[in-house]
């Protein structure tokens, strides 16, 4: 069972409970499950029963119980344990878990007719008027945030308070989705509805020109501070060493492609599968929780948020490569192809992160 389908198994499990009468509760959009946190259990945790808890006139304790009942009947769920005021923590049978996270990331692709991992239909989401200040950071933050809203189904029209300057353009790049943004005012702009609310997008400003950098550098330093916290524009951002956070995580994906190109040398491709626990708990956490900080990181309209988890992700990604590829005589086996299976869903996660805060992940590094 993937992430996707538990978390449909979950809302199944609500809605079924409110048409039975158990729980009196409008029925959401969505349910989001994510890794447990700590004192949690299982492989999945929703917070489901607290968000319906005040609407439902009950207890989290209670919604938790009700929904419990049912999501052990379900198919592929082998425990169901409430902890905390009211999470609810699900563990599926047998060892599936990792195996079918890998299959989606791998089966949804990165882009073309596809869906990626953890973005959502063109359309299905909600309107959303951005209106972004006249300054080189609010011109990035405004080119992410339509990236990252339209990652999540929404109909998005931005604009700006003026043109941006040519250098801008030239060297940040813009257009998301290569689709172009109209920068003119959203009151100005034809077919923009008056009566969805405009959302400013109004970063603290960068305190110096963060042109020099280039393109990736300067679109980094821009993003990873949250959007009310002073950016830092200086060379660190370019250093190719590990005290730099975008350096691990351009290296990172690099590292994933660069194995693939040696295990097609060695005649062997990755092939999803058990993979050994040791080492990869991290990453498969970090990697199951990708959709729910994309869909965060796009409501709460901060980038730096997912520039934070792909950090998460890199470094996690590190200690599984060293033993992706067999050593010495050694013939590639089905825990190879496996663990090359992850490092290639680790670095498509990585790479659509990167795309979507509009930086290249190279190759080669």
């Amino acid at each position: 069972m993937t992430p996707v389908e538990l978390s449909r198994t979950v809302l199944r499990a609500v809605r079924c409970a409110v048409d039975d009468g158990e729980l009196r509760v409008a029925v959401p959009e969505r349910v989001v499950v994510a890794p447990p946190g700590p004192g949690g259990c299982g492989e999945y945790a929703t917070n489901v029963a607290l968000r319906l808890a005040r609407p439902a006139g009950r207890t989290p304790q209670h919604v938790a119980e009700v929904l419990r009942a049912r999501l052990l009947r379900a198919d592929g769920i082998g425990d169901v344990v409430i902890t905390g005021p009211g999470f609810i923590n699900i563990s599926l049978r047998g060892s599936a878990a990792p195996l079918a996270l890998v299959e989606e990331i791998l089966g949804a692709g990165t882009g073309g007719t596809d869906t990626p991992y953890g973005h959502l239909p063109e359309g299905s989401g909600e309107r959303v008027l951005l209106q972004g200040a006249a300054e080189v950071r609010a011109f990035v933050h405004l080119d992410v945030l339509v990236r990252m809203l339209r990652s999540q189904g929404c109909l998005v029209r931005a604009g700006c308070d003026a043109a941006p300057r040519p250098e801008w353009t030239a060297v940040l790049g813009g257009g998301a989705d290569h689709r172009p943004v109209d920068h003119r005012p959203v009151d100005h702009q034809p077919g923009a509805a008056s009566d969805t609310p405009r959302i400013e997008v109004r970063p603290v400003p960068a305190p110096a020109d963060p042109l020099p950098l280039g393109r990736d550098a300067a679109r980094w330093a821009l993003l990873l501070p949250a959007a009310h916290d002073r950016p830092r524009i200086g060379a660190e951002h370019l250093a190719q060493r590990e005290s730099n956070p975008l350096f691990r995580v351009r290296y990172a994906h690099a590292r994933t492609r660069a194995l693939l190109r040696n295990a097609a040398d060695l005649g062997f491709r990755p092939e999803p599968g058990p993979v050994d626990a040791h080492g990869t708990r991290s990453l498969l956490a970090a990697l199951a929780d990708h959709p729910r900080v994309l869909a965060a990181a796009a409501r709460h309209r901060a980038p730096d948020r997912l520039a934070r988890h792909l950090v998460t992700v890199a470094d996690a990604t590190q200690p599984l490569l060293p033993a992706v590829l067999p050593l010495g005589a050694e013939k590639p086996s089905a825990v190879h192809r496996a663990r090359l299976a992850l490092a290639e869903a680790a670095g498509t996660v990585l790479a659509d992160g990167l795309s979507l805060l509009g930086i290249d992940a190279p190759d080669h590094l």
